[in-house]
């Protein structure tokens, strides 16, 4: 069931947006080769426990983690781990924030020292892609105008879309309907309404979009061993346009 927010949930969200965004940039500060994502997932847990805030994802359908840290070919759902991150890699940090009841969801892949030209355009072409998403995310749009907007401009750079994973309702628990592809036909779909609160995320491969899923039932990755990034806003559609709630 679809549900509409009223202001005052969307600025309880927005508020745990402001919190994550600003996690987020203290993710930014520490990110270099030597360091390990379970460093990265412990900062979280005690940073948003300063902040009053608490990890939704972790527990959520058995998730053992504060965050996903997706390294180079996994797309999502990456386990932190003890093992340093090395100079090229790219890795996404990915989390829920509750802060008293609202709910923020916001992804951000991060570069590790130097990187290839050509991963530096994945990434650059991906977080390109949300903002075209978020552009069309207007009250009397479809859904499909989404994936459209996104899959039209990713594969027009010559990467691929992500199709086994989508964007979603959010609040109040993770991940409510309407499930939003990254990937689509304009016109098609479940029409956007005032107080509809989602995320688009898209994930984009250099390779194929196929994903496999690792033994621990959680983590997918490509099918080529290619690098895949994402970025991720939870926003309110409003009257007066899309408002990105994970940015402060």
């Amino acid at each position: 069931m679809i549900t509409l927010k009223s202001d005052r949930e969307i600025q309880k969200m927005r508020e745990a947006g402001k919190l994550l965004a600003s996690c987020h940039k203290e993710i930014a500060n520490m990110i270099k080769p030597g360091i390990s994502t379970m460093a990265i997932n412990d900062f979280v847990e005690q940073y948003l426990k300063e902040h009053r805030a608490t990890p939704e994802q972790k527990g959520f359908h058995g998730y053992p983690f504060a965050t996903c840290a997706s390294i180079n070919d996994e797309i999502c759902h990456g386990f932190p781990r003890n093992e340093p991150l090395n100079n090229g890699d790219i890795v996404t940090i990915d989390m829920v924030v509750n802060l008293n009841g609202g709910l923020a969801d916001s992804a951000w892949t991060y570069v590790v020292g130097d990187i290839s030209e050509n991963r530096k355009r994945l990434l650059q072409v991906t977080e390109q892609a949300l903002y075209k998403g978020i552009e069309v995310a207007q009250s009397g749009n479809r859904i499909g105008d989404i994936g459209h907007a996104i899959q039209s401009y990713v594969e027009s750079e010559n990467f691929s879309v992500v199709r086994d994973f989508t964007a979603h309702g959010i609040g109040p628990t993770i991940h409510e309907d309407p499930k939003i592809p990254h990937f689509g036909t304009a016109g098609k779909g479940v029409r956007l309404k005032e107080g509809l609160v989602i995320t688009i995320e898209p994930m984009v491969n250099e390779g194929t979009w196929y994903s496999i899923m690792d033994s621990n039932g959680w983590t997918a990755r490509t099918v080529d061993g290619m690098y895949s990034a994402q970025y991720e806003h939870t926003l309110a559609i409003t009257k007066d346009g899309p408002l990105i709630l994970t940015e402060q």
